[in-house]
């Protein structure tokens, strides 16, 4: 029904255009969906065993949304870090978002409403799969259908594994493993597709300092000292090629 309007010129009624972007979205998210909740699944499990109540994990899921972060703050919560430490370690691990905003095509959202729930919603999966669509062929109710599926993914994953973690009888050894896991197969398919060896011989060298220096602070040290050092790459780059231009 909906192409037969859209081919004589008509908008579509409102009801079926709002099935057609939901549908749209559902088969957009689909594929993400099999990785967000088993990954929502062994956070969720995480939760539980470092001592929290199941219903923690919607708070963090609503309050935090942010994968990487939520494994994270687990033990910064545990470890009683100080607020300055968590907005430092929020900010660099975050801090890839603000590129994010440069090309995600928040103009096609449509209400102030929308678009503040949209920013909110902005992760690294609903990234993905709006930069692999024409900007101009998303609609606004397509866009946050996408942000909404996969948020569902990861609340629904992450609840599921606290309720499950919950009726366990015994303690499950390796969940905090999760999180540095799929780093590294990241990083590993990172440098597959670019061999690009001084990348990973600075996040190493960042890290050996870190331990030396900074030892209870290592992981906001190294992830600060290894943007320092992406950007004066990026710095002396962009000099080398005006020079050679």
């Amino acid at each position: 029904m909906t192409s037969a309007f859209t081919d004589q010129g008509l908008d579509a009624p409102p009801a079926a255009s709002r099935r057609s972007d939901l549908r749209a979205a559902a088969r957009d998210t689909v594929s993400v969906g099999f990785g967000l909740f088993p990954l929502g699944l062994a956070f969720g499990l995480l939760l539980v065993q470092s001592g929290f109540h199941w219903w923690w994990a919607p708070i963090f899921s609503l309050m935090i949304y942010a994968g990487s972060l939520e494994f994270l703050a687990i033990g910064l919560v545990l470890a009683v870090t100080p607020l300055a430490s968590i907005a430092m370690t929020t900010l660099l691990v975050n801090f890839r978002h603000v590129f994010y905003a440069l090309s995600f095509p928040l103009h096609r959202v449509r209400g102030r409403a929308a678009r503040v729930y949209s920013m909110y919603a902005l992760t690294d999966e609903a990234y993905a799969v709006a930069a692999a669509k024409d900007p101009e062929s998303l609609s606004s109710r397509r866009i946050l259908f996408i942000q909404v599926f996969c948020q569902l993914y990861w609340v629904l994953g992450g609840v599921t594994g606290a309720l499950f973690g919950s009726a366990l009888p015994m303690q499950l050894t390796g969940l905090d493993f999760a999180l540095t896991a799929l780093f590294v197969v990241l990083a590993v398919d990172a440098f597959r597709a670019r061999r690009d060896i001084p990348t990973p011989i600075l996040a190493l060298l960042s890290a050996l300092v870190a331990l030396v220096v900074a030892r209870d602070q290592m992981l906001v040290v190294a992830m600060g000292l290894f943007v320092g050092a992406l950007l004066v790459r990026f710095l002396l780059h962009r000099h080398g090629r005006s020079a050679h231009a």
